[in-house]
């Protein structure tokens, strides 16, 4: 199988070329990303925990999923394809915005990322994909804030960034 690509960008997400994965995260050069978040009517956020076979952050729990683009392909078209892929189901999204961060690994490898971040909506069970996730769970935001303050390594460094920088965002529509 051919090594997936990522889109090397600068600050500005402008693309200034291609470099397979593995490369760019051993380099730790920035290249574009996204993370999906998916809520319920409940007010509670879809996690996946990533399978035990991923070369990084095996078994811990993140975002709804979270990959990257590829060429020529837009960002909302991106999250779909990957929610699809990961979690067995598409819904619409809505992206909030993006930012750049850097989370070196054990491994030696690096995420360099712009990552954009969507949200969608979603009140059933996915259908994960086994190769991908190892299991998922519905958590309120404020139980998740709590739970990785007891156990912040039971959670992708992503994630973590992510979840502090969009908290608000996240229970703004609870009561």
């Amino acid at each position: 199988m051919k090594e997936e690509k990522v889109i090397l960008v600068n600050e500005n997400d402008e693309q200034i070329g291609l470099m397979p994965k593995m490369e760019a995260h051993e380099k730790a050069v920035l290249h574009r990303a996204f993370s999906v978040f998916v809520m319920n009517d409940k007010g509670e956020t879809m996690l996946q925990q990533r399978a035990g076979h991923k070369y990084h952050s095996p078994l811990l729990w993140t975002n709804t999923c979270c990959s990257h683009q590829r060429e020529g392909e837009n960002n909302i078209v991106a999250g779909k394809r990957r929610l699809q892929e990961e979690m067995g189901f598409v819904t619409e999204l809505t992206e909030l915005c993006s930012f750049i961060y850097k989370a070196p690994f054990d491994n030696g490898l690096t995420e360099h990322e712009l990552d954009h971040v969507m949200i969608g909506d979603y009140n059933k069970a996915p259908v994960i994909n086994t190769d991908e996730v190892a299991d998922w769970k519905w958590m309120k935001p404020i139980d998740i804030k709590e739970d990785i303050a007891k156990n912040p390594g039971e959670y992708t460094a992503w994630f973590k960034i992510i979840f502090e920088k969009f908290y608000e965002h996240l229970t703004k529509n609870l009561s």
